[in-house]
């Protein structure tokens, strides 16, 4: 390759070659060979195999275990705004095109499947709420928000507020301060009382994008909600770890004759309980703090079949391979008891969202409980994230939620 731009050339391991070349974007720390020139963290470098072929071009940080983030596979490629209006155009046409009428609430920018490395960008109507987990989308945040804002104006799209929502520790690994606030740019609101009004499937939710969980509202469970929704008619529902409680909210509005919202949290109930109230749906609804793993023992220990139909929506049971086993046996318990508590012919819908926790092992814990609970699994729909949340398939990572509804006979 005849080398047109003036970036430090980094040689990889063979191991890490063979993961380029298959299509995931990232470098290890311990597989890095030689470093041929000086940068500073945050910069470009060439990435290069041991017998100096070109394997693309990444954001580099000593910082971080994941030492370089690809981001390009083509030589000639210039990284100046062109660059990255195209990258923000060719993301925002994509959700424009499979989310449809939905695209006022969505996820705008996904990270490593928009090949933006460590940045998320949700869209609650007139308000963006953005993540940055890597130093090098910190550098040139600036630029890259007046491109979301630029592509927005052109599709006739009003944008009056960014809140950075950078109140993570993983931060810190990248050498970076936590800190949350309002961005201040010419024609942005840089107050506002950190709530917003959105509609999803017909239903409105009050998302507080300043102390709300992550950006304030989880969009990757839009369709699953309404899957959820088709089969709630006349059913008695629990919905545990119900956090705003979309899903709850999804049942009543579904003809649910019942619907019981759980979460430990009283703020989340104090949520759920409004947002009930600004539907009109709280006369088929009632809600409960409590945690839930002692809810269904206890539920369990009086024996009966309350409810007809279980709702299972837990936070990540684990954020690192290290942890994969004591979560495997949280999802066995909540959905062993799940699975009890449910008369024959009653209806479990049950989830992950943890990428280390991969899909066939979910579904071998499932085998499991319903192996110990003495009951048939006859399923209904397997589904994961929504298409806003794109899954690409050189890259595992962001393939994390896996959704499944069973009749169990």
């Amino acid at each position: 390759m005849a080398r047109t731009r003036n970036f430090v050339k980094i040689t990889v391991t063979p191991k890490a070659e063979k993961s380029l070349r298959g299509g995931h974007p990232w470098v290890y720390f311990d597989e890095i060979t030689n470093i041929s020139g000086k940068y500073q963290n945050g910069d470009l470098v060439d990435v290069f195999s041991a017998k100096d072929r070109f394997l693309g071009t990444g954001f580099i940080n000593d910082n971080s275990k994941i030492r370089i983030r690809i981001i390009s596979r083509n030589a000639n490629d210039r990284f100046d705004r062109d660059f990255y209006m195209r990258r923000v155009k060719y993301a925002l046409d994509y959700r424009r095109t499979v989310m449809g009428d939905d695209f006022k609430c969505c996820r705008l920018i996904f990270g490593e499947a928009d090949s933006f490395p460590g940045l998320t960008a949700d869209r609650f109507e007139n308000v963006l709420v953005v993540q940055i987990l890597s130093l090098a989308m910190e550098r040139i945040k600036d630029m890259l928000f007046e491109l979301l804002l630029e592509v927005m104006s052109g599709y006739g799209e009003k944008i009056d507020v960014i809140y950075e929502r950078n109140d993570v520790a993983i931060r810190q690994l990248e050498g970076m301060e936590q800190y949350k606030g309002f961005y201040k740019a010419p024609g942005l609101l840089d107050s506002a009382d950190g709530h917003v009004i959105i509609r999803e499937n017909g239903i409105q939710y009050d998302v507080d994008y300043i102390n709300g969980q992550k950006t304030g509202f989880f969009l990757d469970q839009k369709y699953n909600r309404a899957a959820v929704a088709r089969i709630s008619k006349d059913k008695t529902v629990l919905d545990c770890f119900t956090h705003t409680g979309a899903f709850a909210l999804n049942c009543a509005k579904g003809g649910a004759k019942q619907v019981t919202a759980v979460d430990i949290s009283q703020a989340a109930i104090d949520m759920t309980r409004a947002n009930a109230q600004r539907n009109g749906l709280e006369g088929n609804m009632s809600f409960e703090c409590a945690n839930v793993f002692e809810l269904l023992t206890d539920l369990a220990g009086k024996g009966g079949h309350p409810y007809d139909f279980i709702i299972l929506d837990p936070p990540a049971f684990t954020k690192s391979r290290s942890t994969v086993k004591s979560a495997e046996r949280g999802y066995k318990e909540i959905n062993l008891k799940a699975m009890k508590l449910l008369p024959r012919g009653g209806y479990l819908a049950t989830c992950s969202c943890s990428h280390f926790m991969p899909d066939e092992l979910f579904r071998k814990m499932l085998h499991s409980a319903a192996a110990d609970a003495q009951v048939t699994l006859r399923q209904i729909e397997c589904r994961q994230q929504s298409p806003d949340h794109p899954i690409v398939w050189n890259i595992p990572e962001t393939d994390y939620l896996k959704f499944y509804i069973f009749q169990v006979i």
